[in-house]
């Protein structure tokens, strides 16, 4: 375990886990103990609905159709481009990752959420990581709940993020929420370590 304060300054502290592993759950506990923690994936969508460069950009690089009338995301014409090939994804992300990343640096938020912490660079932006983690079948069993879909398409979705262990592997710490680890106790103790416990 790392100690919580670097000199003179409060830590940055990132919070990263897949689809399915309850990280917003997690973040949820943390917002009961007054810390707000910064959501990446809801920021990218206030983003791209509400900021004129990156309508711009996105624009120019999908084509006229990218908005509708009313000024909301063509999903449709977004995700068909999306998903024709990697170098399209990045350019897409290439326009909105560094745009949040600036949203979350002027947010004043010590706690950011991402599910692609490390994918997205996210994690330069933190002092440290906090991984959420859960066995992937509860995860499969989850997300199939709550979205109403097949497993197959879960496991698509699972392939698409990295691998667990991966990340896992590079966070400074680990949540377990595998439904019976005690989370506020690994909450507690996480705040504890980092000298944030209210």
């Amino acid at each position: 375990m790392k100690t919580g304060q670097t000199k003179g300054k409060a830590l940055k502290m990132g919070i990263a886990g897949g689809i399915g592993s309850g990280k917003s759950y997690v973040c949820k506990l943390l917002a009961q103990r007054g810390i707000e923690v910064y959501d990446c994936d809801a920021a990218a969508k206030r983003l791209i609905r509400t900021s004129p460069d990156i309508r711009q950009q996105l624009t120019e690089l999908i084509g006229p159709e990218t908005y509708q009338e009313d000024r909301s995301l063509n999903k449709a014409v977004v995700a068909r481009f999306l998903l024709e090939s990697e170098t399209n994804a990045k350019a897409i992300d290439a326009i909105v990752h560094p745009a949040v990343f600036r949203d979350f640096e002027e947010s004043g938020s010590l706690w950011m959420e991402s599910a692609i912490m490390f994918e997205s660079g996210a994690y330069r932006y933190v002092d440290r990581v906090v991984v959420v983690t859960a066995p992937e079948e509860v995860r499969i069993q989850r997300v199939m709940q709550r979205d109403g879909i097949s497993r197959e398409k879960v496991l698509e979705w699972l392939q698409r993020q990295w691998p667990q262990d991966e990340v896992r592997r590079r966070a400074d710490y680990e949540i377990v929420n595998d439904g019976q680890a005690d989370l506020p106790s690994q909450i507690e103790r996480l705040l504890v370590s980092l000298d944030v416990s209210k």
